[in-house]
């Protein structure tokens, strides 16, 4: 199984651009089991933090009909226990990415660089994006 992760370093005025601002890891690819996925995911976040990234955009998909996916249920849920125990900053749900949320808004004030973010503002429910 091979999975895909894209870095997105942003407009950094920085000579040595040594951690990107955000990295995509895409979970979905190859059908993964949630017990696999959730794996993938953890170790993510370890490397993500060795190498200095600040925020995950996690690609658990919406499910193959459509109609919610095992993945982003069980992921979604992960996360939200992670933010519990302060594992992670935050996270914020596909659907929640746009300008008009709270949470959103705000990262967007001290991220500006993710204004570009393809996804903002789509409502795109099989992604999420993790504040480390």
């Amino acid at each position: 199984m091979s999975w895909h992760t894209r870095e997105f370093f942003g407009n950094c005025n920085c000579k040595n651009k040594v951690s990107p601002l955000i990295k995509t890891v895409i979970l979905k690819e190859g059908m993964p089991s949630v017990e696999q996925a959730r794996a993938r995911l953890l170790t993510e976040i370890q490397l993500a933090r060795q190498s200095g990234v600040k925020i995950l955009k996690v690609v658990h998909g919406y499910g193959s009909t459509g109609v919610g996916g095992d993945l982003r249920i069980a992921l979604q849920s992960t996360l939200r226990q992670m933010a519990g125990r302060r594992e992670i900053r935050e996270c914020i749900y596909g659907e929640n990415w746009r300008t008009s949320d709270e949470r959103t808004w705000d990262v967007l004030k001290r991220l500006p660089e993710l204004k570009g973010d393809s996804d903002l503002g789509k409502g795109n429910k099989g992604i999420a994006i993790v504040l480390l």
